[in-house]
C-alpha cells in the first residue's frame, strides 16, 4: 500500500504461499475481500499477512478507501 494504491494491483500465487501487505502511507488502509478475508485497518508502518486456503481468484479494497482495488490469484 503505498500512495493509495495496492501494489501490484494484480498478484499470483502459489496455494500455501502468503501474502504481505505493508502500510507504507502516513494513514491506516484496509485488505478486504467480503467473506474471504478482513484485515481490519492496518496502521501506517505496519502489516498484514494473509495465507490462501483454497486456489481461485479473489478482489479486495480497502474499505476506508473504495477506489484502492487488487485482484489475488491463487494456482
Amino acid at each position: 500500500m503505498d500512495g493509495t494504491s495496492f501494489r501490484p494491483p494484480a498478484l499470483t500465487i502459489k496455494l500455501g504461499e502468503s501474502v504481505v501487505w505493508q502500510n507504507k502511507d502516513p494513514f491506516p488502509h484496509t485488505a478486504t475481500a467480503q467473506g474471504v478475508f478482513d484485515s481490519g485497518r492496518i496502521a501506517p508502518g505496519a502489516s498484514w499477512t494473509f495465507t490462501p486456503k483454497a486456489r481461485g481468484e479473489t478482489q479486495y479494497v480497502c474499505t476506508l478507501h473504495p477506489t484502492m482495488k487488487a485482484t489475488i490469484k491463487v494456482e
